[in-house]
């Protein structure tokens, strides 16, 4: 029985109320209101929330309260959470009084430390960071952990947000100063002294947040790579600095412009790029891979994973069983499914074995998340699924992996039933020998589709024999398999192009 959990996020520059749903085995958001309310503006300068900031504040509450409502969504399943601004402000207590009254919402305050375990969670979840650094930039504060085999070793926040950072250093409404930026820059610098384990945690740094999100949909577009989200993409330290330098000669109106930039951000988009720029020259980081994931995954991972720490055993394969999952395409649900799986992979073994390829684990990896995701698509309509397979994984995205790998699993899937393998608009983002990849992917995947063609099980494996430069392959099955062989014979072409050898089934 799935159950809805609903995440408020009261932050320093927008509130946002996510809803999950979520099942034993699996789990997707499904909702989401977002609202610039903009609580902080002004605290730095007086130490409180301003009065329109809270009146803005309220009322976004109170929508996210008649939404929970509507939603059917019971009280205690709203976990409200408030971060720097409220935190900071010398009224929060008054304004949250205020507030729970009006909508019935009952906000945690988080400390600077929790807010910071809560990026941390978001970021392991997400991606496959296990040593390195998770940053976590918001509206009013900036929080760094440092990760040691996916655990917290060293956590800190400080308040070098977005909107704290723009108000204090870069106000007006023409373009930045180079004085005002070194002098931004050697406010963060100094601030990150006392983190001196900074510069010693490795070459990985993971970032969160809206204004990373908004960064990497900058850095994307400049560089027109093709999309697909910005979940796994890196932004590199030469991007970002010429990203800074691009919007620093721009005012914050034309900030607001530039593609990839939310408008409601552009006001305050410098600022925070400028201390993320910061902690990648401290720290020596030549890039930061991007997740999509928040403080509000944190906490939903809280609730939803239990143990200490909630960490997904494997993200790579807890992301691709999850989104196989909400498609009733997972192992346990899909018999046809599993059992493609297990042929392509026993394909794939067993040309390795035969030297007719070198089995490099990862591609194997990417082979199983083809196999597992190729069929989803059904869920839309049979005719062209193998199309609507690939869209709903590159639109759903598998974090943990690679955005070149992303593409890589999508155009298989894509190729799963006909025509020749393609890394089409993708290229842009492949490394050599990558369609190479492709086209063994799309084999093995192609085959054992058409070993299992009449979905049945019948076909219980395929075994491998070369002879002469021909591949033959042996159909071990239980009954007359005339439809599977039938299937099968016709991949010559593809399989040739793979593997460069011919095939007999």
């Amino acid at each position: 029985m799935a159950e809805q959990i609903a995440v408020a996020d009261l932050g320093s520059n927008s509130f946002r109320l996510v809803v999950f749903t979520a099942a034993d085995d699996w789990w997707k958001r499904t909702d989401e209101i977002y609202e610039a309310v903009r609580i902080g503006e002004g605290l730095a300068a007086t130490g409180e929330l301003g009065e329109a900031g809270m009146a803005r504040a309220q009322a976004t509450m109170e929508v996210f309260a008649h939404f929970c409502s509507a939603s059917g969504i019971e009280p205690d399943a709203v976990l409200a959470v408030a971060t720097s601004a409220i935190r900071d402000a010398s009224n929060s207590a008054q304004f949250l009084e205020r507030a729970q009254a009006a909508s019935g919402l009952r906000v945690r305050v988080l400390s600077g430390e929790e807010e910071a375990r809560y990026g941390f969670l978001a970021a392991v979840n997400s991606t496959t960071l296990s040593d390195g650094v998770m940053l976590d930039i918001g509206g009013g504060s900036m929080q760094l952990v440092h990760v040691v085999g996916r655990h917290s070793r060293e956590l800190d926040s400080w308040r070098l947000g977005a909107v704290r950072m723009s108000e204090r250093f870069l106000p007006g409404d023409g373009p930045a100063k180079p004085k005002q930026v070194r002098e931004l820059v050697g406010y963060v610098t100094a601030k990150l002294e006392r983190a001196p384990w900074l510069g010693r945690c490795g070459p990985r740094l993971v970032g969160i947040g809206g204004t990373i999100r908004n960064l990497a949909a900058a850095a994307q577009r400049d560089l027109e790579v093709p999309e697909a989200g910005v979940q796994g993409y890196v932004i590199t330290r030469d991007e970002l600095d010429r990203l800074v330098d691009e919007l620093a000669s721009r005012a914050p109106a034309e900030r607001a412009k530039f593609p990839g930039i939310k408008p409601s951000r552009g006001d305050i988009i410098l600022g925070g790029a400028i201390v993320v720029q910061t902690v990648m020259e401290v720290g020596g980081f030549e890039g930061i891979e991007v997740t999509e994931a928040g403080l509000r995954e944190g906490v939903f991972f809280e609730h939803h994973l239990g143990g200490d720490p909630p960490l997904f055993e494997d993200v790579r394969h807890a992301s691709v069983v999850n989104l196989a999952a909400q498609y009733g395409m997972d192992p346990e649900h899909s018999p046809h499914t599993a059992h493609v799986a297990r042929l392509a992979l026993g394909l794939f073994d067993e040309l390795a074995a035969a030297a007719v390829h070198e089995g490099d684990a990862v591609e194997r990896e990417l082979l199983w998340a083809a196999a597992l995701l190729h069929d989803i698509g059904m869920t839309v309509d049979y005719d062209d699924h193998h199309k609507h397979s690939r869209y709903l994984v590159l639109n759903a995205g598998l974090p943990g992996f690679e955005q070149r790998e992303l593409a890589l699993i999508g155009q298989a899937v894509r190729y799963h039933r006909k025509g020749t393998p393609s890394l089409g608009p993708f290229a842009p983002l492949a490394v050599k020998g990558d369609e190479e990849r492709l086209n063994r992917m799309s084999a093995c995947l192609r085959l054992a589709e058409d070993l299992e063609r009449s979905r049945d099980q019948l076909v219980r494996a395929a075994h491998v024999a070369v002879e002469d430069g021909t591949v033959h392959l042996d159909l071990d099955s239980d009954g007359d398999d005339r439809v599977p062989r039938w299937a099968a014979g016709r991949e010559t072409e593809l399989f040739a192009r793979a593997f460069d050898r011919q095939l007999t089934v």
